[in-house]
Order: C-alpha cells, then sequence, then structure tokens
C-alpha cells in the first residue's frame, strides 16, 4: 500500500500589516515625545522625594556646573506665535541693547548670528564674546561650552550686585527674558517658570549667589531640579 503524502503548508507569514502597524507606532512616538535638550555640561542633581514636573513650555532653565559655571536654557510655546527660536531671539537682542547701555565697549550682532543664537538650547558665556562664539561652527561652539576651549570664557558673570541700575549679566539675561512675552512674564510670576538645575557637588556659595540674583530681582518663586531619591538613598 503506497504512502500517503501529505501536504505541505506554506510557513510564509506576511508581515506587511506588522510592519505598517510599527511604522505607525515610531511616527506617533516621534511627533508627541519630548526630546531631551543637549546641554554643556553634565550635573547630577540631588535626591528629593519631590514629584512636581517642570513645564515643558515658557521656562528657562538656570543649570549651574559642578565648577560654577552657569547657563541658561529658554523654551517658549509650542505655537508660532512664541516659538522657542523667536523669544530667543527677542532675549538676545534685549539684553544687548541693556548690556551696551553701561559698557562703553558696544556689542553689535548681525541678523544671522541672532538667528543662529535663536537656534542655541542652552547658552552660557560674556557677553562681549558672543558676536565671536557666532561666528563658530558648530563643532566648535559644542567645544567651546564644553570646556575644551581653554582660550574662551565660559559660564554667565554672576556677583552679588543688588544696583539694578547697573545690573551684572546674570540680571540682563533674566530681565530680558522676564520682558520677553507676557507668557513667560506669567510663568515666572506664578514660580513655574524658572527652573534651577545644579550638580550635588556644586559648591554651595556659587548656588546661593544664583538666588540671591533671583531675589534681587524680585522673582522669588522657582524650582530646584532634582532627582527621585530612591530607597536606597
Amino acid at each position: 500500500m503506497g504512502k500517503v503524502k501529505i501536504k505541505r503548508k506554506s510557513t510564509l507569514i506576511d508581515m506587511t500589516a506588522m510592519s505598517d502597524v510599527t511604522v505607525l507606532l515610531l511616527t506617533f512616538f516621534m511627533l508627541t515625545s519630548t526630546f531631551l535638550q543637549k546641554e554643556p555640561v553634565t550635573v547630577i542633581t540631588p535626591a528629593s522625594v519631590s514629584e512636581l514636573k517642570v513645564p515643558i513650555n515658557n521656562v528657562t532653565t538656570v543649570l549651574v556646573s559642578p565648577k560654577g559655571e552657569i547657563f541658561l536654557g529658554v523654551l517658549g510655546d509650542a505655537d508660532s506665535t512664541y516659538s522657542s527660536e523667536k523669544v530667543r531671539a527677542d532675549i538676545l537682542q534685549n539684553a544687548v541693547t541693556e548690556y551696551n547701555k553701561n559698557h562703553s565697549k558696544k556689542v553689535q550682532l548681525t541678523q544671522e548670528q541672532v538667528n543662529k543664537f535663536a537656534k542655541m538650547n542652552m547658552f552660557g558665556m560674556p557677553i562681549a564674546q558672543l558676536p565671536a562664539f557666532l561666528d563658530e561652527s558648530q563643532v566648535h561652539q559644542d567645544e567651546i561650552m564644553q570646556g575644551k576651549r581653554p582660550e574662551w570664557k565660559i559660564g554667565i558673570p554672576v556677583d552679588g550686585n543688588q544696583d539694578l541700575a547697573n545690573p551684572n549679566e546674570f540680571q540682563i539675561w533674566m530681565r530680558a527674558i522676564y520682558n520677553s512675552n507676557d507668557n513667560m512674564e506669567k510663568t515666572i510670576k506664578s514660580g513655574e517658570g524658572i527652573a534651577v538645575k545644579a550638580d550635588a557637588d556644586t559648591p554651595y556659595d556659587i548656588v546661593h549667589t544664583v538666588l540671591d540674583n533671583l531675589q534681587t530681582l524680585k522673582m522669588n518663586k522657582f524650582s530646584l531640579l532634582t532627582a527621585l531619591k530612591t530607597e536606597n538613598d
């Protein structure tokens, strides 16, 4: 008696539908996710039990490095009226105008330099160096901000000044941010518009100077960014 041959069925699985679903999910997450902003230095924030989140719009981050260097990052609205780039451009022009009032050596910026600054997520250096810095390539700018070019001074100058008629550069920047638009002013007044982020090893006197400057500017409400404390902390 002859053997019965069992017809083999194809093991091929049509993955077209799965591929479509994968692409759709990837597109969804790319459009809805908030990407981490590039920072010039890495800081390890102290731990706390607070679970309050910092807003992602109309917020200024004051970053204090372990060495005490100060950087600022500004985020505007999601819409085009007060987009981050437009807000940064306005802040830069207002800050330079205020700086030139109290300095004999004036700072002049081209429109191209203003446009480059508007694309920067975070900045931090003396205002007098900005034109030369903005003329550098992106690679060189990153090297400067990371402290790899010792001929450049990085960090926004700050001291214990309380005379707002002659503000230091940190005060100039913060006032320019506050006056940039109504939304930014509103969030700063509510205490949600300023977030101070310092390394756990940053000297206390530097952080205290920053906070004291904010209080001098009547910006008495702000957040301190921390890492969530774990059971092992």
